[in-house]
């Protein structure tokens, strides 16, 4: 079973009590920012969002289902009072439990169903390369993204390639996109289109700068459309990573490696994963 299969096999046996990313990162043999990174790309949705919207609709089922008291449904599914309950549940379906329960069925709410795993659909991982890199200075553009809100990173390449051969000391014609996790931050992910460049001097309005240190990567394979690369991700964060025994570096998470192989307006050809591993 895959990391993100044992996750989601976790929260579904747990998700009535208080569970803890801790715990759940534990369970998936990943670090709790590799987990979210994964979890995000594979299932579309963060884990804390995940969590809610199970417990969610199956208050939802217990409102139409069972007599009980909403406050009952409320303690039952994590809430300490009617009103956070009811500010939760219609956030994520759009009407008050009062609404469901007087209605007497859910045919009009978006029930999430636990996630299943197939690990048959899943791309064969092609072994990975080492390389060990110096120091290198990347600038670009960069927004944050909640984990599973990965639909809005296109835009951002979309502006960035306005730019992309005419930023002032880029090195190659290679872009990356770099991954960096926020302290403190469970939930969202930093995510920059970038170059390497010689000098963070004279670049264009709205660019920032990251410098990552000298060190090895495992460097895996992406082949095809760009947008299947969750399910590549899935593999090295989900198969390879937990069992390689290998101790992997924090800064940064990750990144994305677009070279000549890779076609920016089609979006397909090759993807290198870049991932830092401790010596």
């Amino acid at each position: 079973m895959s990391a993100v299969g044992r996750a989601i096999w976790f929260i579904e046996s747990h998700f009535g009590n208080d569970i803890t990313l801790e715990e759940i990162s534990d369970v998936a043999g990943l670090s709790r920012y590799h987990l979210s990174r994964v979890f995000g790309l594979v299932t579309g949705h963060s884990i804390s969002s995940y969590i809610r919207a199970r417990r969610l609709s199956g208050a939802a089922r217990t409102l139409v289902d069972q007599p009980g008291s909403i406050l009952e449904v409320a303690l039952d599914a994590g809430y300490s009072s009617h009103e956070a309950f009811t500010r939760a549940f219609r956030d994520q379906f759009g009407l008050t439990p009062e609404a469901v329960r007087k209605q007497r069925h859910t045919r009009n709410l978006a029930l999430l169903e636990p996630i299943r795993m197939d690990p048959a659909r899943l791309p064969e991982l092609e072994p990975p390369r080492f390389e060990t890199l110096p120091p290198m200075l990347f600038a670009g553009l960069q927004e944050i993204y909640p984990y599973g809100g990965n639909a809005a990173i296109p835009s951002l390449w979309q502006k960035f390639n306005v730019h992309f051969g005419n930023i002032p000391g880029q090195i190659g014609n290679v872009a990356y996109g770099v991954c960096t996790h926020i302290e403190g931050e469970a939930e969202k992910f930093r995510y920059m289109a970038a170059v390497a460049v010689s000098n963070g001097s004279d670049l264009p309005a709205g660019f920032s700068t990251l410098k990552i240190p000298g060190q090895r990567y495992a460097v895996f394979a992406h082949r095809g459309h760009v947008s299947g690369i969750s399910a590549t991700m899935h593999r090295i964060f989900g198969d390879w990573m937990p069992n390689s025994g290998i101790e992997f570096g924090n800064m940064p998470d990750m990144f994305e490696r677009y070279d000549d192989r890779f076609d920016p307006y089609t979006g397909t050809g090759l993807t290198e994963i870049w991932i830092p591993i401790k010596e």
